[in-house]
């Protein structure tokens, strides 16, 4: 086991390894996050009955808490590799150099570790401001809060509902940049591959983005 952590340590490539399965954990919790939150658009009864059966149905409770943690170690695990490439040499992120030209990109690539910050403290306002009044209240047996009512009253507050957007900015290219940047350091390199990718990212970071904005301006003005 020792030996497995030094590898994981010392290797670059299990460290490109780390980052892009880590990093795929974290487009598979946002996908689930903002596909179950949708349904707040649907009104109390719809959105209680699904944060209802998330809380209770067992896979979704063992395969939720190992898609956090996949995410907790993206973002632990890129600080201490980009604080460690500047130290030795200012490569930016995974994609370094060959992300000239890209628009969004380029700037993403040499800007993870600033949008990685951004990310991690509304994270921890998010969990503090949710996670903790629901579903930690039920783990611990206390009486969790109404769901809808809290989401819709934090979120409809206007300078709360402003920042969340300027989070989910900050997400979007962080993950413009990382989703096909994962696939590449795993070995889908392909030129005529790559490009393709870059666009399902793009697709794929603009959906997240706007679903997202969206449940935020809902609760913000109906």
């Amino acid at each position: 086991m020792s030996y497995i952590l030094l590898y994981m340590m010392s290797s670059s490539i299990a460290k490109k390894a780390i980052m892009s399965v880590t990093g795929l954990f974290l487009i598979l919790f946002l996908t689930l996050h903002v596909s179950a939150n949708l349904t707040i658009l649907a009104g109390p009864e719809v959105y209680g009955t699904v944060t209802e059966f998330m809380g209770t149905n067992p896979f979704v409770q063992i395969m939720v808490p190992v898609l956090a943690i996949g995410f907790i170690v993206h973002i632990g695990y890129s600080f201490i590799l980009t604080l460690r490439n500047r130290k030795t040499r200012p490569v930016p992120y995974a994609a370094g150099n060959k992300s000239r030209g890209l628009g969004p990109n380029h700037w993403a690539s040499r800007n993870m570790l600033v949008l990685g910050f951004i990310i991690l403290g509304f994270l921890v306002l998010h969990l503090s401001q949710f996670w903790t009044k629901m579903q930690w209240q039920q783990i611990t047996g206390g009486e969790a809060q109404d769901g809808y009512t809290l989401v819709t009253g934090y979120l409809g507050t206007p300078w709360v509902g402003i920042c969340y957007i300027l989070w989910f900015t900050a997400l979007w290219f962080h993950l413009t940049h990382g989703f096909w940047s994962a696939f590449q350091t795993l070995g889908l390199n392909n030129q005529r591959l790559l490009p393709i990718l870059r666009k399902v990212s793009f697709v794929y970071a603009t959906l997240l983005f706007a679903g997202f904005t969206l449940i935020v301006l809902w609760c913000m003005f109906f």
